[in-house]
């Protein structure tokens, strides 16, 4: 019965960007030229890959899934910021919340799984070179990438439903810019240690997990490199691992400031956030 006369929460109101007030024409215009940018800039790598036979290899095709990924990544959040920053309306349906929350989760599960794939694929290229054709043919690519989206599915699945079947009964303002798990729990009514539990498992031990095989990756990698007598071939992986790597850290450290610090404050979780969802895949192609 009391869970009957509960009221049950509709829609959400995204706060937004703190002490923006009188500022979103400005606001407006930056995200929106950050925006075009990456479409941009990740558009123009799909094409030129695909339309270069040349680049036909398993590092410009683990790149492909990257830009894809940055292409939906920048559009989970973007978008619906741009909306609200123009009609100064804040709200978004329950529907809508959900989405932001499973796609989200599952791109940003499956960039954190291709930058993983991406540095063993390095690594059989530099450590292994004689056997690279053999065993990153592309089965294995094609098995690999099938299996970085299958698996995030799966997690952004089973992280949003766990999110969602909480009772949320008010109030419904989220104190972000879009729907996350941490802002969106914290207005539930109910027990959240399930949701709290998985929630660390998924966000924490599998990126904690891709960061470890991504580190031992490049200290072999290092340790090769350091070995090769050809100045020309040390200089291309070093190029090759340092674009890489910047990447990497670009995404795994705020993501750890974020998910290791659930109560961060807003004057470093909101532009940690702005980084993440909007500068990175911006500058992913650039780099």
């Amino acid at each position: 019965m009391e869970m009957e006369n509960r009221t049950v929460v509709s829609e959400f109101i995204l706060l937004g960007i703190p002490n923006t007030k009188d500022h979103e024409t400005i606001l407006f215009i930056s995200f929106l030229a950050f925006y075009l940018c990456t479409l941009l800039g990740n558009l123009l790598i799909l094409s030129a890959i695909l339309a270069d036979s040349r680049l036909h290899t398993p590092m410009y095709f683990f790149l492909c899934n990257l830009s894809m990924v940055d292409l939906g990544f920048a559009s989970i959040s973007t978008p619906k910021l741009l909306v609200d920053l123009w009609t100064k309306s804040r709200t978004i349906s329950l529907g809508g919340c959900m989405s932001q929350v499973f796609f989200y989760h599952f791109l940003g599960s499956t960039e954190c799984l291709i930058y993983t794939v991406m540095a063993f694929d390095r690594y059989v290229a530099i450590c292994h070179l004689l056997r690279y054709l053999i065993i990153m043919n592309w089965r294995v690519c094609a098995i690999l990438a099938a299996g970085t989206w299958v698996t995030s599915s799966f997690q952004a699945t089973i992280l949003t439903s766990l999110t969602f079947t909480l009772a949320y009964c008010g109030p419904n303002m989220v104190d972000c810019f879009f729907c996350d798990i941490l802002p969106v729990v914290k207005l539930a009514c109910a027990d959240m240690y399930v949701i709290k539990t998985v929630s660390f498992t998924n966000i924490g031990m599998m990126p904690m997990t891709c960061f470890l095989l991504i580190l031992m990756s490049y200290i072999k990698i290092a340790a090769s490199v350091v070995r090769m007598r050809s100045a020309e071939h040390h200089w291309k992986a070093v190029s090759t691992c340092a674009s890489q790597l910047t990447v990497v850290c670009f995404f795994f450290g705020p993501c750890a400031l974020l998910y290791t610090h659930p109560s961060l404050s807003n004057v470093l979780a909101t532009p940690t956030q702005i980084f993440c969802n909007v500068v990175t895949p911006m500058l992913n192609p650039v780099i």
